[in-house]
């Protein structure tokens, strides 16, 4: 009598092991299929919530792996990785630009189990692609370095990631780059396929506050004090040099506006200042100055 054939196991079931599989290893880490041998040490150099689990007795009853207790974690297993890929290679961290992948674990894992110097470092990369005065914005449409590597889905998954995690300091300017993706508030219900096949669309809550937060401002763009309000009030001083020619510019760009009212908050005479004579392009520069620390205000 033959015996049945043996069964494969699930793929489902099946555990694997990461890269990060150290041979004097002394603990083992899993998350749902995916198991990673590291070094108490490490964990605990970098993590009040790893360092006092080790100092914690262990159960009789837990599993273990080549003598190494397992700690299984309730974490996706890619957020995992990119913790310790920056916790073993320390060259990943030095890198001018990573991974949004990388920043939203660090995130996510960095506040949850205290991994300090990872969760700053990630926070300092949303901050400096979010600043709150002009003169950082300014400085980021100067090809400044980006610190996030760029995808077509980066607005949506940065907004989300800041909200759910409370980071207050990020989120106008985040709410401010999603408006920014299309020309028509249509483009916000749009959904966007990213590399790896899944979709980014914005939540419920983002979608309300980005449809009526748009029409705010752009409202608010045309009223005196802000970046366009001088196209309405505008007339040529007796120093202007073209008194003919200047109207002539402020009444085209006025009817552009109004023709096809553009999403710009922080819009700068500058991109025209050619146009104007000197004694307007002064005093109108000055105008759209100011008007644009309105225009901040009102986004922020």
């Amino acid at each position: 009598m033959t015996s049945p054939p043996a069964k494969r196991p699930r793929t489902e079931d099946t555990i694997t092991r990461s890269e990060f599989w150290h041979s004097d290893g002394s603990v083992v880490l899993q998350a749902q299929k995916t198991q990673s041998r590291v070094h108490w040490s490490v964990l605990a150099r970098n993590s009040s919530f790893f360092r006092d689990m080790q100092s914690l007795p262990q159960p009789p009853n837990q599993p273990t792996v080549e003598g190494c207790p397992v700690v299984e974690l309730p974490d996706d297993a890619v957020d995992v990785e990119w913790i310790l890929k920056a916790l073993y290679l320390p060259p990943f961290l030095g890198q001018p630009a990573l991974p949004f992948a990388a920043v939203a674990a660090h995130i996510r894992l960095g506040r949850k189990y205290d991994f300090r110097e990872l969760l700053d470092l990630a926070l300092a990369r949303l901050n400096f692609e979010h600043p709150t005065t002009l003169y950082g914005y300014d400085a980021l449409l100067l090809d400044t370095p980006t610190r996030i590597v760029a995808t077509s889905s980066l607005s949506l998954d940065i907004l989300a990631l800041a909200r759910e995690n409370d980071i207050l300091s990020v989120l106008p300017l985040a709410y401010y780059r999603v408006l920014l993706r299309g020309s028509s508030a249509d483009s916000l219900f749009e959904t966007i396929k990213r590399a790896d096949g899944t979709e980014a669309s914005l939540a419920a809550i983002d979608l309300r506050r980005c449809v009526s937060g748009r029409e705010k401002i752009i409202n608010a763009q045309l009223q005196p004090g802000y970046s366009r309000g001088w196209l309405r009030s505008y007339s040529p001083g007796t120093q202007c040099a073209s008194p003919v020619g200047c109207t002539a510019w402020r009444d085209s760009l006025l009817r552009t506006y109004l023709d096809a009212p553009a999403l710009d908050a922080f819009w700068r005479l500058s991109y025209f200042d050619q146009t104007f004579c000197f004694a307007c392009k002064r005093e109108l520069s000055e105008a759209n100055a100011a008007g644009r620390n309105s225009d901040l205000k009102n986004v922020l």
